[in-house]
């Protein structure tokens, strides 16, 4: 009945039917190889570290994301997480499934913990939904081993600004296993995945793949 009311439209080229339709959902482009072994980057050919992260100390062993945050992932993430789609985290889980491969070793998922103004304003946490989607696919328990400190927000900003914004942002509220996953939905800069892996690592986990849904990409 509320479809008759209120059709809904694929979030990216707006025709009705989906939240997601098919052919958008083919073309929300794929990070594919080669890439930075380190941080996922695409590269022109394999690196274990590119221009975006040499000679930074990054507390994760490797980051992959499932689709490049171009301008169709954007209308995508901007409903699951601002406009109150939840139910597209079953459909960001899924592709991050089919073109990432689980890392191997881990023996938990866990996910970046959410700003709690954030948290309130959404009325859920995107992170949290895409990291338990994964853990189902992988058949992995999912565990909330992170906090995080009020107010530290990572909206806009450069690199410098986004590592002084997470700077002890993060803190472990459980003991971590060796080998993990860490969920994020969106990866920026690292700065925020790094600061929560260096948390994990406080608390015993000795390497932390780190695995989001879109990744930006920088010219």
């Amino acid at each position: 009945m509320l479809d008759l009311i209120l059709p809904q439209r694929c979030l990216v080229c707006r025709r009705g039917g989906a939240q997601l339709c098919a052919a958008c959902r083919d073309a929300l482009a794929p990070l594919g190889p080669p890439l930075c072994e380190r941080c996922g980057a695409p590269t022109a050919w394999p690196v274990r570290r590119c221009r975006e992260c040499a000679g930074r100390r990054l507390a994760f062993a490797s980051a992959r994301a499932a689709v490049a945050y171009d301008a169709a992932a954007r209308a995508f993430v901007a409903g699951w997480k601002e406009r109150g789609l939840r139910g597209l985290a079953v459909e960001a889980a899924a592709l991050v499934a089919e073109r990432v491969p689980l890392p191997p070793g881990a023996a938990l998922v866990a996910f970046v913990p959410p700003d709690r103004g954030r948290l309130l304003e959404r009325g859920h946490h995107p992170a949290e939904r895409l990291a338990r989607g994964l853990a189902e696919t992988w058949r992995l328990p999912c565990e909330p081993l992170l906090a995080r400190r009020d107010g530290a927000r990572q909206a806009g900003g450069g690199l410098a600004e986004r590592r002084r914004n997470v700077r002890g942002a993060f803190r472990a509220a459980a003991r971590s296993p060796a080998r993990l996953v860490l969920v994020d939905d969106v990866y920026t800069t690292g700065a925020t995945a790094s600061a929560a892996a260096s948390a994990l690592r406080a608390a015993g986990a000795r390497r932390v793949d780190v695995v989001c849904f879109a990744r930006t990409l920088r010219r």
